[in-house]
């Protein structure tokens, strides 16, 4: 009987969800004295956010670009080809563009935190730190932490300037909609409370995607297949839990 409860996936998870938890408020506490050396967060702030601007503004563009594209085709067959604006400034700002750059952020950064940590790991320095009486929830966590929670909110306004560029070259430029109707009608349209739904998503998204990447390389085994065992695990639970949190706050906002 003890056998079987101990490999009961919804017992597993269950454990696994509190570990998350505990580690999440130990890092929170860590999080102040982290911010007492900001140099520590700058530096992490370039690794996750810096380093990841290429892949975010390309696929920001061929977003914008395919939004358009969809958009100019199902507004014509009603005949309101004029609010393309509109409806890439909503598509982008609430959804598309914390969500895309959430996935792109677990792919790029968050793998890349959780093999640095990871390896940190399996090499004895975080061991070798605590020997030394140095917490590495401090100086090695909490930094990368803070940069990727940092970082996310600036990604996705990086995201969403480019796919309206994309937007606009392809509705404007391309399918002949009269530019000032695109920015008047997005400008009429698209309300405060609109971005605030896209910065609390990609700063939630932040928290979620950077907590599971530095958690799993934090519990990695010290192995090389370990470390990519947990870089796998972040990925997949970065994605899969990006679209649980969207469902739920966009229902909240509606």
């Amino acid at each position: 009987m003890s056998a079987v409860a101990v490999d009961n996936p919804l017992i597993a998870g269950i454990r696994k969800l509190g570990k998350v938890t505990l580690f999440f408020f130990r890092l929170l506490a860590q999080c102040g004295p982290a911010l007492a050396r900001p140099g520590l967060v700058i530096q992490q702030i370039y690794n996750a956010g810096a380093r990841s601007l290429i892949i975010i503004m390309l696929s920001g563009l061929f977003v914008g670009m395919v939004l358009a594209l969809t958009g100019i085709d199902l507004l014509q067959r009603f005949g309101s080809e004029d609010v393309l604006g509109v409806a890439a400034a909503l598509g982008l700002l609430k959804q598309l563009g914390p969500v895309v750059t959430a996935l792109l952020f677990a792919g790029r950064a968050g793998t890349s935190l959780t093999s640095e940590i990871g390896l940190m790991r399996a090499t004895d320095q975080l061991t070798a730190m605590e020997m030394m009486a140095v917490d590495p929830m401090r100086y090695v966590v909490a930094p990368r932490f803070l940069g990727g929670i940092i970082a996310m909110p600036l990604l996705v306004a990086i995201f969403d300037i480019v796919g309206l560029f994309g937007a606009q070259l392809v509705g404007v430029q391309q399918m002949g909609v009269n530019a000032g109707t695109f920015w008047s009608n997005m400008q009429a349209s698209v309300s405060m409370d609109d971005v605030t739904e896209g910065i609390v998503k990609s700063v939630a998204f932040g928290i979620a995607c950077t907590l599971i990447a530095v958690y799993e390389g934090y519990h990695a085994d010290p192995t090389a297949e370990g470390v990519g065992l947990a870089t796998t695990r972040t990925v997949v639970a970065s994605a899969v839990l990006t679209l649980i949190i969207t469902y739920f706050l966009t229902a909240a906002f509606l």
